[in-house]
């Protein structure tokens, strides 16, 4: 049993929450995400189960794609909507005209200090096991790419709010961006609401549901890496089993002097299928394929 589910994910519910249901759905210990998404928010979650799991360094889960809520008016000590209240202001001055003009400043490569709600290390400790202990650490800034940035909806008044659609790379925090936003209008903010709509090729519109995941939920290790592909024979697959490099195979060529398969896309690297499966991930080397990952039967 393996392959990656694309999960809906529900609010109240932590990633390893879903992994955890997952593994009792399918009756598997070999299961992961390739992202977390924080216990308030909701949408896609990409789970990989059995082997799938050592494709995650390979998979393309970019862009994402988020619908947010940032709240104007209040500031929180974990930038969203359940952190404790650190500041208000009135918000009544806010329109929707001067937040549409601050929306290209934050487009492009930008600079964001993670939260200290955030996965990342310091000192061998996560920053949310040591916000949770109530401290505070500095962080460093880093750059994160907004790709888009497309207000969908303003609502004004004493605490205002705006509904976006973020497009970005990996690595960016969302209720970074509404802090600095609110920041940019001369007003505290907070990410008030998340859902994820997309990472990379794998869309809301079909997401499964948690209770819903079957082993047919599954989508195929080749279908989820979108790289080239190779069918190799009983032959080549045996060879590739044992880890040996094989012939760069050789393409018939309308009858013409033959050619070698061109290599597009994923590093020049291929998914040698087997059966109808996924077999290996190969490297080329001048006229040899390299595998460098290879899956069992």
């Amino acid at each position: 049993m393996d392959g990656f589910l694309n999960v809906a994910k529900p609010a109240g519910w932590t990633s390893h929450d879903v992994v955890a249901k997952v593994r009792r759905i399918l009756h598997t210990k070999r299961a992961g995400h390739a992202g977390t998404l924080d216990p308030d928010a909701t949408g896609v979650l990409v789970v990989a189960v059995g082997q799938a799991t050592r494709l995650l360094p390979h998979l393309n889960l970019e862009p994402k794609v988020y619908r947010a809520v940032c709240g104007f008016g209040l500031a929180t000590t974990t930038e969203d909507a359940s952190g404790e209240e650190t500041e208000q202001a009135d918000a009544s001055g806010l329109t929707e005209s001067s937040l549409r003009a601050a929306l290209p400043g934050f487009l492009g490569e930008i600079q964001q200090v993670p939260p200290m709600v955030s996965a990342l290390h310091h000192n061998g400790q996560r920053l949310y096991d040591l916000a949770r202990k109530g401290i505070v650490v500095e962080r460093e800034p880093r750059t994160v790419n907004i790709h888009g940035l497309e207000l969908l909806s303003f609502a004004p008044g004493e605490r205002a709010s705006a509904e976006l659609r973020v497009t970005c790379g990996g690595g960016t925090y969302i209720r970074t961006l509404c802090k600095d936003l609110g920041a940019s209008l001369g007003l505290p903010a907070h990410m008030a609401r998340l859902s994820r709509e997309a990472v990379g090729n794998f869309s809301l519109e079909s997401a499964v549901l948690l209770g819903d995941v079957t082993e047919d939920s599954l989508i195929s290790m080749q279908d989820a890496l979108g790289w080239p592909t190779l069918n190799v024979d009983d032959a080549t697959a045996a060879e590739i089993r044992l880890g040996r490099a094989v012939n760069y195979p050789l393409i018939p060529n309308n009858g013409g002097t033959p050619h070698r398969l061109p290599i597009i896309g994923a590093g020049g690297n291929l998914a040698a299928l087997y059966d109808g499966a996924l077999l290996a991930l190969l490297r080329p080397d001048g006229e040899a394929l390299h595998p460098f990952t290879v899956f069992a039967p």
